[in-house]
């Protein structure tokens, strides 16, 4: 068999998955599912902006901007920080149905060696990645 070669115009080019735009969007609405996570949890703009690696007045500049465009630009690292409070949100749901076990388990000290016997929130509240990462490896660990 002989493979004939295919000469490739500009409008035959594939499409970028995710355009500049396209994440943009993807991205003011990870914010707004910041702020519902915030508020479920019960913690201040000024804990998510540590929690999201950046000051509280940005966190308002990003609302701002977000709400005003439906876009918003954010780093890789507020990405990834996302990311795992996302992912955290999710396994506690599935975990914990209520929401008062949910406050409970984010708030009460937890033995657990990957938690160092702090509460979640409070090790997520050092403000590191790393602590995000834990978390979340311990939800996603308990859901086997």
């Amino acid at each position: 068999m002989r493979l004939i070669p295919v000469e490739h115009s500009p409008a035959s080019k594939p499409i970028p998955a995710h355009d500049a735009q396209w994440t943009a969007r993807r991205n003011a609405v990870g914010l707004r599912e910041m702020f519902a996570i915030a508020a479920s949890w019960r913690i201040t703009q000024e804990q998510l902006g540590k929690l999201l690696g950046t000051a509280p007045r940005s966190l308002q500049r990003w609302r701002t901007l977000a709400e005003a465009s439906g876009e918003l630009e954010l780093s890789a690292d507020t990405l990834e920080r996302m990311s795992y409070l996302l992912g955290i949100s999710k396994a506690l749901k599935i975990l914990l149905p209520t929401p008062d076990n949910r406050l409970l388990w984010l708030r009460n000290p937890n033995a657990s060696a990957w938690l160092g016997g702090q509460a979640p929130l409070d090790r997520m509240l050092q403000g590191q990645v790393a602590d995000l990462f834990m978390v979340r490896r311990y939800l996603d660990a308990a859901r086997g």
